[in-house]
């Protein structure tokens, strides 16, 4: 196909950026498996390949898909969400300081307060949505990075990518956004201003809960970029061949699949706020939401599938209405094709953030009316 940057990002998806097999001209490339490549007689690899821990022909096309999305340089596949995250922080020396919000992914969170602080990490939780929190937070000389996620699992609170970019660049240091729930689909954070994107890969990228994966995307080719590199390949935190060849099927209909799933969100959203046994409903994309005027800035297309509903009578009560449900799986994880729901504060357990009566829903690409007629049901008892 023509120049994939001039056609619209859909359309390069769909068609995975126009590659085929080589040998047989398969519309689809093959699997590779092998894991180490032979040398020239003069010791040499012609094709740059040398080891898969470093490289593999299935990463190519995939990496290539991601960076076109996310507008930057370059990108890394990883074994995992929290793998790709923590390789950032990884990269960091003992002694940097970063800045991230209280309502975020609460694995990270946690990993961040435990082996973060071994390493000797130095970090400052703000406010989401609070930008004079970031401000009064920031060292200049000592913050190296700032690190958000928004719309924030599971309250799905937002913050302003271009205002935290500015801040970071005010001190001198970095920011990184997780933009697992938005996509690349509905935000691309490094034109707003980000230097890396994270994402959970095993959610709306690859889209049909069956692959784990990973990816980090930067602005730019730069040392710390390097270095992010050097740590995925010495701790040998990388996908499979199979695994990033299905993550590259699964993003050929992510801008689809995101479309359905976010006006579903919408509709199932609006729907829940007239029911009498529901306190309240957290989606960015209610205009009553503390974060509507921000997500309408720098969200185009939708405001993503997940949403999350407090219901009266505390913890007892919401799990009673996980219970009631007969479409909505009961299970961890979002992005799929399938709705999900889950009691968050069970799950995140002591500390949490979460409110008790909280429910999280990952809105799939089933029936609207099919979803919110389950939902009704079971909330209303």
């Amino acid at each position: 196909m023509k120049d994939p940057r001039k056609v619209h990002v859909e359309t390069a998806l769909a068609q995975g950026l126009g590659r085929m097999d080589d040998q047989f001209k398969g519309v689809i490339p093959g699997i590779h498996p092998s894991t180490t490549y032979e040398r020239e007689p003069d010791g040499s690899y012609p094709n740059g390949r040398v080891y898969t821990r470093d490289q593999n022909p299935n990463y190519d096309q995939a990496e290539s898909m991601l960076s076109l999305m996310e507008k930057g340089e370059g990108a890394l596949l990883f074994s995992s969400g929290m793998s790709a995250a923590v390789a950032v922080f990884q990269a960091l020396m003992p002694g940097d300081h970063i800045v991230a919000p209280k309502v975020m992914y609460w694995a990270l969170r946690n990993w961040l307060l435990t082996f973060g602080a071994d390493m000797g990490l130095q970090m400052t939780f703000v406010e989401n949505g609070n930008l004079d929190d970031v401000k009064a937070a920031v060292q200049p000389g000592k913050t190296k990075l700032l690190w958000i996620e928004t719309p924030a699992n599971p309250t799905w609170a937002v913050d302003d990518i271009a205002a935290w970019a500015d801040i970071a660049n005010s001190v001198g240091a970095r920011l990184a956004v997780d933009n697992t729930v938005a996509t690349p689909i509905l935000t691309q954070p490094i034109s707003l201003g980000a230097d890396i994107v994270m994402h959970s890969a095993t959610k709306y990228l690859n889209g049909h809960s069956d692959v784990l994966a990973g990816a980090l995307i930067t602005k730019t080719n730069d040392a710390f970029w390097e270095r992010i590199a050097k740590v995925r390949n010495a701790g040998g935190a990388v996908m499979g061949p199979m695994e990033a060849w299905l993550l590259t099927r699964g993003m050929r209909t992510l801008a689809i699949r995101v479309e359905r799933a976010s006006a579903n969100a919408m509709q199932i959203a609006e729907s829940l706020q007239s029911l009498n046994n529901v306190e309240s409903v957290l989606y960015p994309g209610l205009p009553s939401d503390a974060g509507y005027e921000v997500s309408a800035s720098q969200m185009s297309g939708g405001f993503g599938g997940m949403l999350s509903v407090c219901i009266k009578g505390g913890a007892e009560e919401a799990l009673a209405v996980t219970g009631r449900l007969e479409l909505f799986k009961r299970a961890t994880s979002l992005g799929g094709v399938e709705s999900l729901v889950e009691h968050r504060a069970s799950i995140e357990g002591e500390g949490t953030p979460c409110p008790q009566n909280l429910l999280r829903l990952s809105i799939g690409i089933e029936s609207a009316s099919d979803l919110i007629d389950d939902l009704k049901s079971a909330i209303d008892g």
